[in-house]
């Protein structure tokens, strides 16, 4: 009974390094665990006069949760709206991302959001090896590499922007139990002033949905800081009267010097 037991522990050892083998490889120079980032949510018109409607925490939390003995990015999102906002639109969001450390893929998504009267939670389990995902509604079928939300995001930041064809880079993402594959603009580079700073950026433009809230299909513009951290400080959308702007106020736990910042 010996033989055969060890035979299958081989079996199982030479499978699991084949599967490990599969996935790519993406060096992750922008962030680490412990950074952390706030931001400001605010109406920029003359009615509003920039008065804050809420505030935003991206953080790269400490610790390491494991998906198929893979070590894990455990990254969370926070959104909540402030002051006298609550009255007329509450928020309360929060999603979280456990995504690869070495491959930035996702293997765990949670969200968690309560805009005004609309309530949405989701879990939704990534399986990059046979490539499914299955949410509280379902299971559909994925592409290698689809992100979720948030892990996008910080899989952008590590992109090789020398590789950019047409000043137009895409990425395929997960969200309500559909895959969208989604194409980002770049502009240009630009200097931002924000309160906490003057930084050079790269701007970017996301392509997405159209429907009840766009009709644009780039209705956003993002400047990121042109240097290794590549964090947004930030970010308008163009609306009836003035424009929704979320600007960087905080920040801590970089992985690099912000080399971006004008003094």
């Amino acid at each position: 009974m010996r033989k055969p037991f060890f035979l299958f522990l081989f079996c199982f050892f030479i499978n699991h390094v084949l599967i490990s083998q599969d996935f790519r490889e993406v060096e992750n120079f922008a962030f680490k665990k412990g950074e952390k980032l706030k931001y400001r949510v605010y109406y920029d018109s003359w009615l509003t006069a920039g008065i804050t409607a809420g505030i935003g925490t991206l953080s790269v939390k400490q610790g390491n949760r494991k998906f198929n003995d893979r070590n894990t990015y455990h990254i969370e999102v926070v959104g909540k709206s402030v002051g006298v906002f609550n009255l007329f639109f509450k928020v309360r969001d929060n999603f979280e991302s456990f995504m690869d450390e070495t491959a930035l893929i996702p293997w765990y998504f949670v969200r968690r959001t309560k805009e005004g009267s609309f309530k949405k939670d989701d879990d939704v389990t990534f399986n990059q090896i046979e490539h499914y995902a299955q949410s509280n509604n379902g299971k559909i079928d994925i592409p290698p590499n689809v992100q979720d939300i948030v892990s996008s995001f910080y899989y952008l930041r590590n992109f090789d922007f020398d590789q950019i064809k047409n000043n137009e880079l895409s990425v395929n993402f997960y969200l309500d139990d559909t895959v969208y594959n989604s194409k980002i603009s770049f502009l240009g580079k630009e200097i931002v002033e924000t309160e906490i700073g003057t930084f050079n950026c790269l701007k970017f433009s996301p392509m997405m949905a159209t429907g009840e809230v766009f009709d644009d299909p780039y209705p956003l513009s993002v400047w990121i800081t042109d240097d290794k951290n590549r964090i947004p400080v930030l970010l308008e959308s163009k609306i009836i009267v003035g424009s929704v702007k979320i600007e960087l106020i905080k920040y801590s736990g970089l992985a690099n010097p912000l080399t971006s910042e004008i003094e």
